[in-house]
């Protein structure tokens, strides 16, 4: 998928279908002169569906699809007919979906499981007939009810990525990288900053067949937090990721500072992701000989209270310590 297709944020207006009236019709027969009401009810108004899709990763199929309406329900008609209900309207969203209302911003759904449907408009119900209203002291009721109006709704959709392992890091930090040598995702890289712009997700293969998926989240800056530059929308695709894998260059002045200023980030923006399980990766160490190596490893266990580990993505080195490191994190979390 190229990084013009990922879309995770999209305005929708939507509006469901208006039931049908009832029917006020009287049976009339060739020997029946006065055979009384037969009205039937009007159909219900179709619904607007949300339904979960694991086959989709981005709501660029919603881009440039700004409206949606369901069908309106049929009117009532003789013999107790009742009218059919009208269309309801599906609309295929990936897992990890949060469903807001845009003019209050309040969370109204969110989506994680595959076929999970939610309605976000229901469709108005349909009128009674006549017939319904029939009693000893009125045997030919003339009226019907209408069909109730349905409802219509500015919905915004957000997505937060499903994944076991999310990349953090500030950009040029060579997640992207990363992400190219220990998966089969081919995303953007630059010798520059802000080379990723959008998430991108790889499967990892382990051991046995075995598989997890990693997402490179947009680099970090400082103040991300606050909203700086477009900060939460990088911040809000770490949310639903198991383990937080911090990757930081050998060659960054102070490691240990680097590694406190994302995690506050972090904290400011939802303090509950300090909760996940984190570990550190010291990327480009093919850059560090022995002795500095050494010299770096003493400074860390001093400064670093998280588990960290080096590795170099081009020269291949310590991936699959890494890798049997994060596959152990994540089945401990599943074990708890």
């Amino acid at each position: 998928m190229t990084e013009g297709n990922f879309v995770d944020y999209v305005k929708i207006h939507v509006a469901s279908g208006n039931g049908g009236k009832g029917s006020a019709h009287l049976h009339r027969e060739k020997y029946i002169a006065k055979g009384g009401p037969d009205g039937g009810d009007g159909g219900r108004g179709g619904h607007v569906i949300l339904r979960g899709s694991k086959n989709l990763w981005t709501l660029f199929h919603l881009k440039f699809k700004r409206h949606v309406k369901a069908g309106h329900g049929e009117h009532g008609s003789k013999q107790r007919s009742t009218g059919a209900d009208g269309e309801d309207q599906y609309i295929d969203v990936p897992l990890g979906i949060v469903i807001r209302d845009t003019e209050t911003q309040e969370i109204l759904h969110e989506i994680t499981d595959d076929g999970q449907e939610i309605i976000v408009a229901e469709g108005g119900m349909g009128g009674q007939g006549n017939w319904h209203f029939k009693s000893s002291t009125n045997q030919t009721p003339r009226y019907a009810q209408p069909g109730i109006p349905g409802q219509e709704v500015d919905i915004t959709l957000e997505l937060k990525i499903l994944a076991d392992v999310g990349l953090v890091g500030f950009p040029n930090a060579g997640k992207s990288t990363l992400l190219s040598v220990i998966t089969a995702a081919k995303p953007k890289i630059a010798d520059y900053e802000f080379t990723t712009l959008k998430p991108n997700l790889g499967i990892v293969e382990y051991r046995d067949f075995k598989t997890f998926v990693v997402a490179d989240i947009p680099g970090i800056i400082e103040g991300a937090a606050e909203g700086r530059g477009i900060g939460h929308r990088f911040l809000r695709h770490i949310e639903r990721n198991s383990t937080l894998l911090f990757l930081i260059p050998a060659d960054a002045p102070d490691i240990s500072e680097q590694y406190d200023i994302l995690v506050d980030e972090l904290r400011r923006y939802n303090p509950e992701l300090l909760d996940k399980d984190r570990l550190v990766a010291i990327s480009k160490s093919d850059m560090l000989d022995t002795e500095l190596q050494a010299e770096l490893k003493v400074e860390l266990d001093k400064n670093l209270k998280t588990p960290y580990l080096f590795i170099s993505s081009v020269a291949q080195k310590g991936l699959t310590e890494l890798k049997d490191k994060l596959w152990e994190m994540l089945n401990r979390k599943q074990e708890d």
